[in-house]
């Protein structure tokens, strides 16, 4: 599907009928990383949806670099959730930067959101490496750097990790090494500035799973399990010698936390008592 709400384009996909779960990719990537557990959660009765985020995949790709910012994004996803007019809350399922828009979207809708999966995600600007903490300072150098950059060249560079290697199927590396040249070169200034999450991360009552990876280089894995110590009504799961991607590298995993994550909300649910018989 290729939709256009409020004059911007949003390329998703949806598959299943059922409780709604929505899947939001992280940075430099496309709801091709879905591909695994959407068919899953249409197969468990859900109804999924994956979308392309602002300057990713084949939704909109703005020229202006001065587009690229976490707001942006966040507007073109929130806009696209509204035009979908769910009958029922929506689940959030969200990796790395797709953990940010999923957070801010439960801190401004509290009440709206029926659970959170966060997967390795992105919370503040303290988790980044030292090289990501640079580089995003440098977002013109690094624009350039991926214009000129070929796609050959991108999935040998994934391949040169041998930890990233033998966790990730030489198809995957070749789709992440293709989301990368799909995305806008541009997608670079959204780390530029990002606010720190961390001081609101209490206010998030939704129900919350945070899976990550053991050997996450991206983001520290010590920042994982601190974040659900910090939200009221959170869990988490270390996927053992997985990176970044475990809902890529460990699907099978993953996909079963997430469905009995999403089993546990229907439990809760079941004992809530319905509006008729509601006490007085």
């Amino acid at each position: 599907m290729n939709e256009k709400f409020n004059g911007n384009h949003v390329n998703y996909i949806a598959q299943g009928d059922g409780p709604p779960v929505i899947m939001i990719h992280g940075i430099a990537a496309s709801l091709y990383d879905w591909k695994h557990m959407i068919s899953d959660l249409a197969s468990q009765g859900y109804r999924a949806y994956a979308l392309d985020l602002l300057g990713h995949g084949d939704s909109i790709k703005p020229d202006n670099p001065d587009e690229y910012h976490v707001e942006t994004l966040y507007t073109h996803f929130e806009s696209w959730v509204r035009e979908l007019n769910f009958d029922t809350q929506p689940v959030l399922v969200g990796h790395s930067l797709g953990g940010y828009l999923s957070l801010l979207y439960a801190l401004r809708y509290p009440g709206k959101v029926r659970g959170l999966v966060l997967i390795d995600p992105f919370y503040t600007p303290l988790q980044l490496s030292p090289f990501l903490r640079f580089a995003r300072t440098r977002p013109k150098l690094g624009s350039k750097a991926l214009t000129i950059a070929s796609e050959w060249l991108i999935h040998t560079i994934l391949g040169w990790d041998s930890e990233t290697a033998k966790r990730l199927t030489p198809e995957a590396r070749q789709q992440i090494a293709a989301d990368y040249k799909r995305s806008s070169p541009n997608f670079v200034y959204i780390t530029k500035e990002l606010s720190d999450l961390t001081p609101n991360l209490p206010q998030v009552n939704t129900p919350t799973q945070v899976i990550w990876g053991e050997r996450d280089r991206t983001l520290s894995p010590t920042t994982f399990s601190r974040l659900a110590e910090t939200m009221p009504n959170a869990s988490s799961y270390m996927v053992p010698n997985c990176g970044h991607q475990p809902h890529i590298g460990k699907p099978e995993l993953v996909n079963s936390l997430t469905l009995h994550f999403l089993d546990s909300l229907s439990s809760v649910d079941s004992r809530q008592p319905s509006r008729e018989n509601a006490p007085p």
